[in-house]
């Protein structure tokens, strides 16, 4: 089975990427990340003008990370160095960089391509610090810096996306108009990660940005909209830690996938895990590149005008073996779910065909389809 794609003009040899953040803040970091695995890395967030971050900024919030740090401690000039160690091992890396005008940004853009990054990433999209100027909502600016990059150089310039926003597809679209190759989607989502209800004070010291599994439904349904939206190539972010939410991803139209919470949370040796797991499935599946299957959940992806309202119904694929088990009969909001002589029992009268019972269920005993 062949793992490689072409992201953005890219040939990497899987489609797994190390996202910008503190495990690609150097090059022996992100020589670590490229041995473990990963097709390319992205930097750190690159800026002009170095601020140092505040501490704490990072802390485990249930089921992912909370962060409020903001960029690199390097300055540009130092990430000459960086980035030279990368591209002397053969790796590909992908300069996420920041700048708050078209003309600062095309500076910084030139200055990272000259010191051998493949491509860029517009890291516009942090929730916090930078990002509260809301670069990233604001489609005329957003234009404007991506064109400015674009112009500038001549490798791919994408664009990281924010869930932060209400006109997903405007943006996609007014960065596409800019000429961009490619978007990365998503940017932490803007959050309080939680209250130390003893001392009476927030864990991390202002507004961050969260990441990890509890946001992969919010990444799915961004990309998603991107890929109906413009036709460019897609990296998603968000909650990826097995094979399953690279496919799924892939399956929205991605064309690869970016990994940093799952990394910090479980290592690097999930990442072999991965490539492994993603491999057999493909074997199994009779999928030969992930080409094939790229996008190809999209049509199953309706607007609410054009659902039709068809009569389903929750029927029984197999009695259930846990007779301790009252999770569907709990969770029926209709009461169409009981157990009689211990055998699960549907009233088909009072059964609406919402769907629950099917998810709840830890057998999958559950299916829905037509009422007949």
């Amino acid at each position: 089975m062949d793992l490689s794609v072409n992201y953005v003009g890219l040939h990497l040899k899987n489609p797994l990427i190390a996202a910008a953040g503190p495990l690609t803040r150097d090059g022996k970091t992100m020589l670590r990340a490229l041995e473990a695995g990963f097709g390319a890395v992205v930097t750190e967030t690159i800026v002009n003008e170095v601020r140092q971050n505040i501490r704490p900024r990072l802390a485990k919030g249930p089921y992912g990370l909370g962060n409020v740090g903001l960029y690199s401690d390097f300055t540009l000039e130092e990430w000459q160095k960086e980035i030279a160690i990368v591209r002397e091992a053969g790796g590909i890396v992908i300069a996420n960089i920041l700048a708050h005008t078209p003309s600062e940004m095309a500076y910084i853009a030139k200055v990272v391509e000259k010191y051998g990054a493949n491509a860029i990433e517009l890291g516009v999209a942090a929730p916090h610090g930078e990002g509260i100027e809301g670069l990233y909502s604001n489609p005329e600016r957003l234009y404007g810096l991506a064109m400015a990059a674009v112009d500038a150089v001549s490798i791919p310039v994408t664009v990281k996306m924010s869930p932060n926003v209400s006109n997903l597809s405007v943006l996609a679209q007014a960065v596409k108009k800019a000429g961009v190759a490619g978007i990365s989607a998503i940017d932490t989502v803007r959050s309080i990660i939680g209250v130390d209800i003893e001392r009476r004070r927030t864990y991390l010291p202002t507004y961050g940005g969260y990441s990890g599994p509890a946001i992969k439904p919010i990444a799915l349904a961004a990309v998603a909209t991107i890929a109906q939206s413009v036709d460019l190539d897609i990296s998603g972010i968000g909650g990826i830690e097995n094979y399953r939410d690279v496919v799924e991803y892939i399956l929205l139209g991605a064309s690869t996938t970016q990994i940093l919470s799952a990394l910090v949370l479980q290592g690097y040796t999930i990442v072999g895990s991965i490539l492994k797991d993603l491999q057999q499935w493909m074997s199994l599946q009779g999928v030969e590149n992930l080409h094939q299957i790229q996008g190809s959940a999209l049509s199953s992806l309706h607007s609410f005008e054009e659902l039709h309202l068809e009569p389903y119904i929750a029927s029984l694929e197999q009695d259930c073996r846990r007779p301790q088990c009252q999770i569907c009969i709990q969770g029926c909001m209709y009461d169409a779910i009981d157990r009689v002589e211990n055998h699960i029992k549907i009233d088909q009268d009072t059964c609406t065909g919402c769907g629950l019972c099917s998810s709840l269920c830890p057998d999958h005993c559950f299916s829905i389809g037509w009422k007949t």
